[in-house]
């Protein structure tokens, strides 16, 4: 046998072990097609936000489409939100009410996900259940009931009376049992066999093998906080307790619709949720590919 030969027969053998390695057949090039339009009929609205965001309050106004306007580019728009002193304060809040929110979620969710994972007691199936059911309950028809919670302790207009009604998420929980039923009980046997109890067991051999699942869930609690507009809205009067969208909001109120301001202000109160993403976007897509709900 040649050596031309058994090359060739080497690269069919290849070919045929990796059929898949096709990388620009009609199918995959219509798929990247679709995938491509969507990502641009998403990134649209926020590329003109940016856009308009720069220009000047006439060229926002006058509904052309145009990409600079007749006055060009300008940080006007940006230089008049910043220069509002409350702004800062109404991040802050945002923030650190937000990584409150995400630790103590995350914490009672993970101790009743495993409590329903592996735990068993009367009325766990009943309780379970109850909990699942609530996800269908809209957060709407509660704020009334939440609002009278609050103003009975007191809570109202306090940063707990804010925190409090968000540190509960029946999908939280429910994405996190799916992850512990998973793993496998041998690993938790043999750490009770050397001595450890159920909470030793859930911090030391549990929680470490749960890490891409908690950044997963704890990045989703956090953007949901983050964004959270009608709750804030209605427990908080001081401005100086307000959160992000919640102040940005009562500055359009107090002056009126300016358009470019407008978007100069979402393109701010997106913007750390973009970063977010960015850095921690292989953590978001390990969590989800690992909750089981994609077909495993």
């Amino acid at each position: 046998m040649s050596t031309a030969a058994s090359v060739a027969d080497v690269t069919d053998i290849r070919r045929q072990a990796k059929p898949g390695e096709r990388r620009f057949g009609p199918a995959r090039l219509a798929a990247f097609a679709v995938l491509l339009l969507m990502a641009l009929t998403w990134l649209f609205p926020f590329f003109w936000a940016m856009v308009t965001s720069f220009k000047t309050e006439p060229d926002a106004a006058s509904g052309r489409l145009s990409l600079i306007g007749e006055n060009g580019l300008t940080t006007q728009a940006y230089e008049k939100v910043l220069s509002e002193g409350n702004i800062y304060i109404w991040a802050w809040n945002s923030l650190w009410t937000s990584l409150v929110i995400t630790v103590i979620t995350v914490a009672i969710s993970a101790l009743a996900a495993y409590a329903f994972s592996r735990l068993h007691f009367r009325g766990r199936t009943t309780l379970f259940f109850a909990v699942i059911a609530s996800i269908i309950v809209p957060p709407q028809v509660l704020i009334i009931p939440l609002y009278y919670e609050m103003l009975a302790f007191n809570l109202v207009d306090t940063p707990w009376g804010l925190i409090l009604p968000q540190i509960v998420m029946a999908p939280i929980v429910l994405i996190l049992k799916k992850f512990f039923d998973a793993v496998p009980i041998e690993l938790e046997d043999a750490a009770r066999v050397d001595g450890a109890g159920r909470l030793r067991v859930f911090l030391s051999v549990v929680l470490p093998l749960s890490r891409p699942i908690l950044g997963a869930v704890s990045i989703f609690v956090f953007i949901q906080a983050w964004n959270n507009f009608l709750w804030p809205f209605i427990v908080l009067n001081d401005t100086m307790l307000m959160t992000l969208p919640v102040g940005l909001q009562t500055v359009m109120s107090a002056y009126g619709v300016e358009y470019a301001q407008v978007m100069a202000q979402a393109v701010l109160a997106a913007l750390p949720l973009i970063l977010v993403f960015l850095f921690f976007q292989r953590q978001i897509v390990q969590g989800v590919a690992t909750t089981g709900f994609g077909g495993q």
